[in-house]
Order: structure tokens, then C-alpha cells, then sequence
């Protein structure tokens, strides 16, 4: 059943959506509640009832790491699935909805690592354990891909960066809505700003630079539009318009094209944050370019 795509920003705006990101206040705010109270983690009772999928847990650097594997055919491939949540939040049903939609239509394996959140995690962590399950598959010989959210976004494509400093080039890489640069300095942003039910400019940096941790900011691990696009693999990059990071996904899409990287941006007019993510019609569509992108 779908819900209509209007309905979106009116419900973010009736819930408050985006009092975590709107002021530094509600994002520090954010951060000490979620330190108290973690938000449980574990993929829902109707995933793992699911017939089509399979889910396990391991740990890898002491952090849990869930594989969700097709069951109905032998998989081919993996997919590093890097969640998002502004660095705070924890990993939703949402997301576990889209990873078993992959694992099973896209017939691979999918990685879902559950990184350290603020005010334990930083990006320098989250980054290396995403670049450690990366290697780690490749050395059994399978053809491995990148994929994240928002915060996760952000994550996974740094990762990307130092993979192709380590050799590994041509790593295709879904993001969703991502995270690119966390100074938000961006003199767009203000003109989104106001459409934006979401998310907001003041809490969103002042998180970066939480997550920065002894990083500068403008460091790729942080902020990857700060990185060289150059020998990126193919990048599927999906936004909307009501979304302050939509400006900088135009920048990301214009920089790695000149730098010879195959960007295919797809922009959803009127779209909020994550738009592939909602029941909606049109992100049931994108969830379908996303399966296709990541099928080996």
C-alpha cells in the first residue's frame, strides 16, 4: 500500500522531524538523549521471518555486523550497506526494509555494519570498518559494492576515497540523500533551507563536527566532497529537492563527471530527505533503480 508523496513533509512537520538539526542546542540535545537511551538495533521480527532472506550476526573491531543473504537462489556479490541517522540515531525499519528488498531482488549478499554512533563513534572509525569488510570480501574473491544513507552516505563514500588510495578502483557506490560536506557551507543551503521538513543547517554542522572527532572537518573521512573524485567507480546518486544536502549532490555529480567518474544523478522535484526510504509510489521506483544498480 502506498501513501501520497504530499502527505511527507506535512507529517515531518506536524512530528517536528527536524528539531535535532535545526539548532546546535537540539542537536547537542540529541546526542545526550540517545547516550541514555539507545535506540535498539536489532532487524525487526518481520525480517526475520521473512522466507526469501536469511539474517546472521557477527562482530567485526567489536562492533555488530548483520549479513542478510537471499535464500532462494546462491548469491552473487556483496553490498556494504552503510545506514544513516545523523550520526545519532541508530539503524531504522526502513532501512532493513530496503536491505532485504536488495539482498533478495538484487540476488547478493548485503553487509549491514552498526558503526559507533556519537558520542562514542567518529568518522575515522566508522570509515576503517567499513574499508576493513570491504577488503575483507574482496580477498574471498567477490565483486563487493558500496551503498548508504544520509549520514551513511557520508560514510560510505569516504570509504570509497580510501579504497581507491588502497588500490581499489572502480568500486561502484549507491548513495542515498548523502552527507557530503559537513562544514554546510554550501550558499545554497539557505534558499532549500525554508522547504526542508527534515533536516536543518546549525545542528547538522555542529554534529559534523562532533563526528569529525580529531579530523578536521574539511577532511575527506569527514566531508568527502572535499575528497578527488578521480578513479571513483560508477556512483548512483538519488535526492530531492527539499533537502538542504541537495546542493552539494549537484556539486558531487558535477566534480566527479569532469573527473571522468559515471554519475547518474537521479532528483526527485518536491522530494524530502531519503525519499527512497518512504511508502510512497515514487520511492518504490527509486528502490528499483537502487536494486538494479547494485545487482552484479
Amino acid at each position: 500500500m502506498f501513501l501520497p508523496e504530499a502527505l511527507a513533509p506535512l507529517y515531518l512537520r506536524a512530528t517536528r522531524a527536524n528539531r535535532p538539526y535545526r539548532t546546535v542546542e537540539g542537536a547537542a540535545r540529541e546526542v545526550r538523549r540517545h547516550a541514555r537511551h539507545p535506540e535498539p538495533a536489532v532487524p525487526p521480527e518481520r525480517l526475520r521471518l521473512r522466507p526469501d532472506v536469511a539474517v546472521t550476526l557477527r562482530r567485526e573491531h567489536g562492533r555488530p555486523v548483520y549479513t542478510v543473504t537471499p535464500t532462494r537462489s546462491t548469491p552473487v556479490g556483496e553490498t556494504v550497506y552503510v545506514h544513516g541517522g545523523g550520526w545519532v540515531h541508530d539503524i531504522s525499519r526502513q532501512h532493513w526494509a530496503l536491505v532485504a528488498q536488495v539482498a533478495a531482488e538484487a540476488n547478493t549478499t548485503v553487509t549491514v555494519p552498526l558503526y559507533a554512533l556519537l558520542p562514542h563513534g567518529d568518522a575515522a572509525a566508522a570509515v576503517a570498518l567499513v574499508v576493513q569488510l570491504f577488503e575483507a570480501a574482496t580477498a574471498t574473491g567477490r565483486e563487493v559494492r558500496l551503498a548508504g544513507d544520509s549520514a551513511g552516505g557520508q560514510i560510505a563514500l569516504s570509504a570509497a576515497l580510501a579504497l581507491r588510495d588502497r588500490g581499489h578502483r572502480a568500486v561502484r557506490t549507491v548513495l542515498l540523500a548523502p552527507a557530503l560536506d559537513l562544514t554546510m557551507a554550501n550558499p545554497r543551503l539557505a534558499e532549500v533551507l525554508p522547504s526542508d521538513p527534515w533536516l536543518g543547517v546549525d545542528g547538522l554542522r555542529h554534529l559534523g563536527a562532533q563526528w569529525a572527532g580529531r579530523h578536521p572537518v574539511t577532511d575527506p573521512t569527514v566531508s568527502p566532497l572535499a575528497g578527488d573524485p578521480t578513479g571513483l567507480g560508477p556512483v548512483l546518486l538519488l535526492t530531492g529537492t527539499r533537502d538542504v544536502l541537495n546542493p552539494d549532490a549537484h556539486v558531487l555529480a558535477a566534480g566527479a563527471r569532469a573527473a571522468g567518474v559515471d554519475v547518474e544523478l537521479v532528483e526527485r522535484r518536491g522530494a524530502v530527505h531519503v525519499f527512497p526510504l518512504l511508502p510512497t509510489r515514487p520511492a518504490a521506483a527509486a528502490r528499483d533503480r537502487i536494486v538494479a544498480a547494485l545487482r552484479a
